[in-house]
């Protein structure tokens, strides 16, 4: 079996990252026109802050996962950091053969090695395979999240 190479995401990496955001149902029509100029705009905003990373997970050359991890700075847990995972995505043909571990456990360590305290992420309520996942790796529900939408 190849070996899933992470790593920060360029901008010739968008398309595939974008399909795959595409191909998520929840919610659906969520994605817009690969491409709107805002999703380069948003690309270029992560690139640019150091307490940001988009990642590409790349397998044989293709563009099979995706994650964006923010390392926080906070007051609590006197005034440590936190990482944060989200938007994780691994491509419909590979789930179920542990590439979604590799990356999760991988984030897990950049947070280490960026000297947070703690790791978190959401994840839809609907998501139930993957909370048992998370909770495989170590993650624990502790919290209710809450979202409040903007219109555009």
């Amino acid at each position: 079996m190849s070996e899933l190479v992470l790593r920060d995401a360029t901008a010739e990496d968008l398309p595939a990252i974008l399909a795959m955001l595409a191909k998520d149902t929840i919610p659906p029509q969520r994605e817009a026109d690969p491409g709107d100029r805002r999703y380069l705009a948003a690309f270029e905003a992560i690139d640019c802050d150091p307490n940001q990373r988009l990642i590409a997970a790349e397998l044989d050359g293709r563009v099979v996962g995706t994650m964006q991890l923010s390392f926080l700075p906070g007051l609590s847990f006197r005034g440590s950091w936190r990482g944060l995972i989200e938007a994780v995505r691994i491509a419909n043909d590979l789930r179920g053969q542990r590439f979604g571990e590799q990356m999760i456990l991988w984030a897990v360590e950049q947070c280490r090695t960026r000297d947070c305290k703690l790791v978190q992420l959401t994840s839809s309520s609907a998501r139930t395979d993957a909370h048992r996942f998370y909770a495989r790796l170590g993650f624990v529900q502790s919290h209710v999240g809450m979202k409040l939408h903007l219109r555009d």
